[in-house]
């Protein structure tokens, strides 16, 4: 089929010059979700051409270099909103030279729907093709629905590498604006409740332009015998729920989030003797396409399909084989906490540290430098049925403690946290007063080379708190990060 409507003919132009109609000082939103299904033809024009300055960027998770690094080495991002994972974009946001507001994924397309924030110029959209009806996506849904509602303008970028197998593949519903906002009808995750397209009137489409350019691949660590034992942990932790009716003989979908610690846990439930589960998730990665092979895994639900070069050659060439297995959400619907709620999520994240109480630190090292964002981990241990939180219980080769007297930045508190899961073991929070969680967290989640040291600082703590709720020696929390800020260690 032709990918677009005759009537949009006379828009077709080039990159350079679709790149001129954005201007300095402008709002762009664009598609994409982990490095999936975002532009880039237009922004590399954007790039080249180095004269649109101060320009706000929102994107529903990370995209690719050629908009997140190239715009900022060319010195044109002023603002950026939505979760990010490029090095130069970092280094620009930790160095003040960029404003970057993190937000929780399901927060952000509803503030752009309630038109909280800055007003959107123009929406840059990759998309598969075009109907008269509107807008069809490749492999993510992100913020792309709600960029297109509230943009003056649509620029949209065809990218004929795409399948045209992804049409049919997404579910594009609009919750719409409290107190009108509508009731999400999803009780299991294969639900489809709304359309396969974004809507969108042609008169809004400002120009297209046509590309070729495949996403950059996704790349996952090599799963070690640390992360390969957290696989085993969180299996066992299931299997035992289980066995004492916590959860059903197939328990509730899964939510696994970005990275190598997911993607090898993902991996694990390969011989775990599990069979027909299913995954409401944001990211499905590698792991969970091999699941979905295997049987493991019947259905996926998600916001985006997040692979490496291998495999994603390979769904795309068998993509119709998986249209009645996944379906590809905006992220306000993969991460709504109405859904994540009623469907009994179980959830799975992976925290920078851990305090002895359970906090979680998700974006920050030494509570200032913003890593890569919040994402949807909030969303996600907020509503789950149980949340889990799974590391490696050291990092930097042993410097570095995964569970720490106080964390430098909470993002999840200690009332959205669980279950940690390390490879020493496991620490199931629920019920647990603060000087339990402790005691449990020490003994059954901290690396041998810090028991002593974490149960040092517990045991002054507690004697000097005098009984009081939460034991704290406010002198010497944050010693552990200040000594690896000195000596490059924490031991």
């Amino acid at each position: 089929m032709e990918r677009i409507p005759e009537k949009l003919r006379t828009k077709v132009m080039s990159a350079d010059d679709a790149a001129r109609l954005i201007q300095p000082g402008m709002t762009i939103a664009v598609s994409g979700f982990t490095r999936t299904n975002y532009p880039k033809a237009v922004p590399q024009a954007v790039a080249r051409q180095g004269t649109a300055k101060d320009l706000t960027l929102i994107v529903g998770a990370a995209v690719g270099d050629c908009i997140d690094g190239a715009w900022t080495r060319a010195g044109l991002l002023k603002r950026r909103y939505g979760h990010q994972s490029n090095k130069d974009l970092r280094k620009a946001v930790n160095g003040d030279q960029v404003e970057f507001s993190d937000i929780h994924i399901s927060h952000l397309p509803k503030y752009m729907n309630e038109q909280t924030g800055p007003h959107i110029n123009i929406a840059l959209i990759e998309c598969c093709a075009i109907t008269e009806e509107g807008l069809y996506l490749g492999a993510s849904g992100g913020t792309a629905d709600a960029a297109v509602r509230n943009a003056d303008k649509v620029i949209a970028e065809v990218n004929r590498s795409l399948p045209l197998g992804f049409m049919g593949m997404h579910d594009i519903f609009e919750v719409g604006v409290a107190p009108a906002s509508r009731i999400i009808p999803i009780t299991h995750p294969q639900d489809r409740i709304g359309t396969p397209y974004i809507p969108c009137p042609l008169e809004k489409i400002a120009a297209v332009v046509f590309t070729d350019e495949a996403d950059e691949a996704q790349t996952f660590k090599a799963v070690t015998l640390a992360t390969a034992k957290i696989a085993e942990n969180i299996v066992d932790f299931l299997k035992n729920e289980i066995q004492h009716g916590r959860l059903p003989e197939n328990p509730g979908p899964l939510q696994s989030g970005v990275g190598s610690v997911g993607n090898a846990v993902l991996a694990g439930l390969a011989t775990s003797g599990f069979h027909h589960l299913n995954m409401y998730t944001e990211v499905m990665q590698d792991a969970a396409l091999g699941l979905l092979d295997q049987g493991v895994l019947d259905f996926i639900s998600t916001s985006s399909v997040a692979l490496t070069d291998e495999n994603r050659k390979r769904f795309y060439e068998t993509i119709q084989d998986y249209h009645d297995k996944i379906l590809i959400r905006p992220n306000e619907i993969s991460n709504h906490p109405e859904v994540i709620r009623r469907l009994g999520v179980i959830s799975l994240n992976t925290p920078i540290e851990v305090d002895l109480y359970g906090n979680v630190n998700s974006t920050h090292i030494d509570g200032t430098a913003m890593m890569n964002g919040l994402g949807g981990s909030g969303d996600f241990a907020r509503n789950a049925r149980i949340s889990i939180f799974a590391s490696e219980s050291v990092a930097k080769h042993g410097a570095i403690s995964s569970i720490v007297p106080f964390v430098s930045h909470v993002d999840q508190t200690e009332h959205d946290v669980d279950v940690i899961v390390t490879e020493q073991g496991i620490a199931d929070l629920r019920w647990l007063t603060p000087k339990e969680r402790a005691k449990v967290l020490i003994e059954h989640c901290a690396h041998p080379d810090y028991k002593p040291m974490l149960e040092e600082y517990y045991q002054e703590a507690y004697a000097s708190a005098k009984g009081k709720h939460t034991p704290h020696v406010l002198e010497k929390a944050f010693s552990w990060h200040l000594k690896y800020l000195q000596t490059g260690s924490m031991k």
